[in-house]
């Protein structure tokens, strides 16, 4: 799989326009696309954002800051910001940087979306 095409322009769903799929690794070169899909998903200021982070290998600092400053965005307005389907690595990674305390994190979208879903 050539990471440079699948992470180049993450798109929210067709199906879920409030839900952004990310592939790959995340890191400096793919963190700026990302804050680029955030920033044009989070104008519409959906009730509740959710990034699937089910097919991330790995993310890094500058992903995670990302994903911070999309939460503070939602937040600001008073929507939701989810994280879901996090694979052991990237659950590790968030585990370490204490921010599994601060997202809320589900095990899958379905999970995320539901009504009276609650995040670990």
């Amino acid at each position: 799989m050539n990471k440079e095409l699948s992470a180049a322009c993450p798109m929210p769903r067709e199906d879920l326009p409030n839900v952004l799929p990310l592939e790959g690794e995340i890191d400096l070169h793919v963190s700026p696309t990302i804050t680029a899909s955030l920033k044009m998903m989070i104008e519409k200021k959906p009730p509740r954002l959710i990034v699937d982070l089910a097919r991330v290998s790995y993310i890094y600092s500058s992903g995670l800051a990302v994903l911070i400053e999309g939460m503070r965005n939602v937040e600001e307005y008073g929507g939701k910001f989810a994280l879901a389907g996090l694979q052991e690595p990237v659950r590790t990674v968030f585990e370490i940087a204490r921010l599994d305390q601060v997202f809320q994190i589900f095990p899958d979208v379905n999970a995320a979306l539901a009504p009276s879903g609650k995040g670990k």
